[in-house]
């Protein structure tokens, strides 16, 4: 026996040391860079653009290299596919132009030494023209209106459990699941609080898209905010990685789930939720009675657009890559946004009229038309998973303040200094500048 411990034991100790020694490198060894004529990558309607493209090997340009190339409108079929021989490593690449407002996608891949690279490149035209394509409901008002005030009827029922282990010198960490809706729709989150005497600004933060477990995070409360984190399916996040990984594979594609019903789609409970959850950190003893933010990205960033929308009290958001925005554009020969459910291989099931008049009562385009506080968005050209046309035709429909951050390179993430950037939006709003 002591000798099956020590040789498992040595093999393990070998296997770390041969992953150490060939961890994966953190660049590639071959670059695609792609440079537009225009430094913001944004062009007028009907204006011609150009792309530089260089492959690149140690930084320095590779002869004699075959690239092949497609371009055409954001996640469409390519209008054009060709071949281009890089003498010394660099050439051109005409992307043409677009005669109606949106985005044009150029996908560049190339073979060294038997090795496949690629790169891509989104341009914009005229993208702050973009009109949505989604409908706006008449009795849109009516149905949220009456909804919300449905849900505002069912008491919390709230449950905090203090949890030391995640709580740090400067900030207490609470389970909380509480009652969103009738029945036994709850939602659980963690709650985050300054430690120390005072009143405090309260901070919403819904989550991104899928079933997992959410993990703390104090770093909104290490910047003077109260702050609830939360999921939106009533699991508790507490539970084994193993438990939450056999939950979570029967909720399969919940974004779908009664899609034909606007009382029944899954959405709408979680919609309320986070009314209801805003509800709850407006009523707690510490909370300063003024400033309620709401800050999230891709689902979260719908879902913080939804929020702002429905609940009065909200008075400040940040948003980013919104998901769920201009559903329909598929529909309509363009990009629609995620979860892509009428994109062209889902129209013969998916595309049916009362899917599509459900849609239209939770496509954050229209949540987007009734935001009446300041707001921060922001979105990159690169992302294929909330299209940044289906993201401008909801921010050019807000007609509240709002400061739009574009860093067109940045795919369906963000970068640090942007987040900084948000963050900075959102003490100011709050009154901790």
């Amino acid at each position: 026996m002591m000798m099956k411990k020590l040789l498992f034991v040595f093999l393990l100790a070998l296997t770390n040391v041969a992953f150490a020694q060939n961890s994966p490198a953190p660049i590639k060894l071959v670059d695609v860079l792609l440079t537009p004529s225009h430094a913001d990558w944004t062009y007028k309607t009907g204006e011609k653009a150009e792309v530089e493209v260089q492959v690149l090997r140690f930084g320095v340009p590779v002869p004699n290299v075959e690239i092949s190339y497609e371009v055409g409108p954001e996640m469409m079929d390519a209008e054009k596919k060709e071949k281009q021989l890089l003498k010394d490593g660099t050439g051109k690449i005409n992307v043409g132009t677009s005669k109606v407002p949106g985005f044009r996608d150029l996908n560049v891949s190339v073979k060294v030494d038997g090795h496949t690279y690629k790169s891509q490149s989104k341009l914009g035209f005229s993208p702050e023209a973009i009109e949505p394509t989604v409908e706006n409901p008449k009795d849109f008002d009516a149905f949220w209106t009456e909804a919300v005030a449905e849900a505002r009827q069912v008491d919390f029922d709230a449950n905090l459990k203090f949890l030391p282990e995640y709580s740090t010198d400067k900030v207490d960490v609470y389970l909380l699941d509480l009652r969103t809706g009738w029945g036994k729709k709850r939602l659980f989150g963690y709650l985050c609080k300054p430690k120390g005497e005072g009143k405090y600004p309260v901070l919403f933060a819904p989550p991104g898209a899928g079933v997992k477990p959410v993990k703390p995070y104090t770093g909104f409360a290490e910047q003077g905010f109260i702050s609830l984190t939360i999921e939106i399916h009533g699991i508790s996040p507490l539970l084994d990685a193993d438990s939450y990984k056999q939950v979570s594979s029967a909720f399969g594609d919940y974004m779908f789930a009664n899609l034909d019903n606007r009382d029944e789609y899954y959405y709408k409970n979680v919609y309320l939720g986070c009314v209801r959850c805003v509800d709850y950190l407006c009523s707690l003893p510490e909370f300063d009675g003024k400033n309620v933010v709401v800050t999230g990205g891709s689902q979260g960033g719908a879902l913080t657009i939804v929020t702002s929308a429905l609940n009065e009290k909200v008075t400040a958001l940040a948003a980013f890559y919104p998901a769920l925005c201009d559903m329909t554009g598929y529909l309509h020969g363009r990009a629609g946004g995620w979860p892509h459910v009428f994109r062209a291989d889902k129209q013969a099931t998916m595309a049916t009229p009362d899917r599509i008049k459900t849609a239209a009562y939770f496509d954050v385009v229209n949540f987007a038309r009734r935001v009446k506080v300041p707001g921060f968005y922001s979105t990159g050209y690169n992302d294929h998973t909330c299209p940044p046309t289906s993201v401008f035709s909801a921010l050019n429909v807000i007609s509240a303040p709002k400061e739009i951050v574009i860093t067109p390179i940045s795919g369906h993430w963000r970068f640090g200094e942007t987040n900084d950037r948000s963050l900075d939006f959102l003490r100011e709003q709050s009154g901790l500048e």
